[in-house]
């Protein structure tokens, strides 16, 4: 089944400016993809969570704090780093609105904060085993690929800085 929401005859033919010669894997993998979430830095997300809440007309989501803590399985600008992040998920079915807000140590998402304040910080893409030909293509059009990896038990995410080109950063990850 093709997730693509335009009919094949309307899909564009996305090419590389340089070569012309198309990046197979990111047509593949984002376009006919899902796009899965978008991530939201706050600085306050107590509030931010009731503001949608009250929004949507649902519940208040729980808010969680993370450590993630800088080991292989987390690289920060491809080192080892240590961070504590307020987490909250609000699940949508098949999209899902997180709302991050750094709480201590050097993370992508503070960084964010730092420059912008709040905002959005990245789009969720789950690309299934297409993930590392993906994140192999981008590094090839010349985004940096190092800029956040995650790995937890079930998954992985990677976070393409694209916000100077894009206007905001990608999460390439195989599921959810």
């Amino acid at each position: 089944m093709n997730n693509c929401a335009f009919p094949e005859d309307q899909r564009r033919s996305y090419k590389h400016s340089g070569n012309n010669q198309p990046y197979e894997n990111l047509a593949a993998g984002l376009v006919q993809r899902l796009l899965q979430l978008t991530n939201i830095i706050v600085k306050d997300i107590e509030r931010a969570a009731q503001k949608w809440a009250e929004l949507l007309g649902i519940e208040t989501p729980e808010v969680h704090l993370n450590h993630l803590e800088g080991n292989e399985n987390y690289l920060y600008h491809a080192k080892r780093v240590s961070c504590d992040l307020k987490v909250c998920n609000i699940d949508m079915g098949h999209f899902v609105i997180e709302l991050h807000e750094p709480a201590g140590g050097e993370s992508s998402f503070q960084e964010f904060l730092d420059q912008h304040g709040n905002g959005v910080h990245h789009i969720g893409f789950e690309v299934g085993d297409k993930r590392d030909a993906i994140i192999e293509d981008l590094k090839k059009a010349g985004y940096d690929t190092d800029r956040t990896v995650g790995i937890y038990p079930g998954s992985s995410w990677t976070i393409v800085d694209s916000e100077d080109v894009l206007g905001v950063n990608l999460n390439i990850k195989p599921v959810r």
